[in-house]
């Protein structure tokens, strides 16, 4: 049974909804080269009107006496202190394409958005998500990317490695660049030639899906614009936290029959007091896996 639509959203019609489920081919496209794109989501509108949201938070909340600087609450752990991030993350659509990976349970693991400004030269290193995660090389996860300004290989888009989710967690090197937009500057210790990746451009509104064990990474955002993609990462109930001693999720579509994580409920308004309590909580308990090895503090989980 579909899960009804929650207010806020954006309300597709049935045909608007069978048109984002993967076919075979595209499902097996995914398998085989470890990501799949363009996938489109959200109307050009849709994706401004989005933007346009999540540009006022900024305006509304940037000086507000909040307890992390509201940077933190945007790159880690999103949907549990704002309900534009859980809204997205729970829009049918986006879950019909990650269905047809996952299959019919879904939660979501975190989501988080990844802003580059114009004109400046953060990147993100190549690298393998499932290396910090704390749940070994699992199949049971996707991460979808969805563009809310264009991305292009001016502002910075991601680049992905063909079929190298094939590959087991391979070593990484921790640089803390300051121009590297990741929590402690990860990076593979593997040098990736250039014509080797795929530049994975996006229009607002348009998605990719990526494998957790898929090299990626991006460029600085040479553009006169943002670059704002929303990362949302998925997992089914089978997955499992076995580093840090606690997990949770938030439970988007079907069932959870396992119980390897501590169901959370999404909020309801902007950082109110329970959830940045939640927040906190959350935090503190996955930082053991978030900043596993490190050589020194990671201060997105410090």
């Amino acid at each position: 049974m579909r899960e009804p639509i929650r207010k806020g959203a954006p309300v597709p019609d049935i045909q608007d909804l069978a048109r984002h489920k993967l076919t075979p081919s595209q499902a097996a496209q995914y398998w085989e080269d470890g990501f799949l794109f363009p996938l489109d989501i959200l109307s050009a509108d849709e994706a401004a009107q989005v933007r346009s949201e999540l540009e006022q938070i900024e305006r509304d909340w940037m000086a507000a006496d909040l307890p992390l600087p509201l940077n933190t609450y945007k790159r880690v752990n999103s949907h549990l202190v704002m309900p534009l991030a859980a809204r997205l993350a729970m829009d049918p659509r986006i879950l019909d394409a990650v269905e047809g990976v996952l299959g019919p349970d879904i939660m979501i693991w975190s989501a988080e958005f990844f802003i580059k400004e114009p004109r400046t030269v953060q990147t993100v290193g190549m690298h393998q998500d499932l290396t910090y995660w704390g749940m070994g090389e699992t199949p049971d996860q996707v991460t979808a990317w969805l563009a809310l300004s264009p991305a292009t290989v001016e502002s910075g888009c991601m680049d992905f490695v063909r079929g190298s989710h094939k590959n087991p967690i391979l070593p990484h090197n921790d640089t803390y660049s300051e121009t590297n937009l990741l929590s402690r500057g990860q990076e593979i210790a593997v040098e990736v030639a250039e014509e080797d990746k795929t530049h994975i451009e996006l229009a607002p509104g348009q998605m990719s899906l990526h494998h957790g064990l898929t090299i990626h990474g991006s460029g600085p955002n040479r553009s006169d614009d943002r670059r704002i993609g929303m990362a949302i990462r998925y997992i089914s109930p089978n997955a499992k936290q076995l580093v840090a001693d606690r997990d949770y999720a938030m439970v988007a579509r079907g069932e959870d029959r396992q119980g390897n994580f501590i169901h959370v409920d999404p909020p309801v308004t902007l950082f109110s007091d329970e959830s940045l309590a939640l927040y906190e909580q959350v935090r503190r308990d996955l930082g053991k896996a978030l900043a596993a090895g490190a050589k020194a503090t990671v201060p997105l989980y410090d």
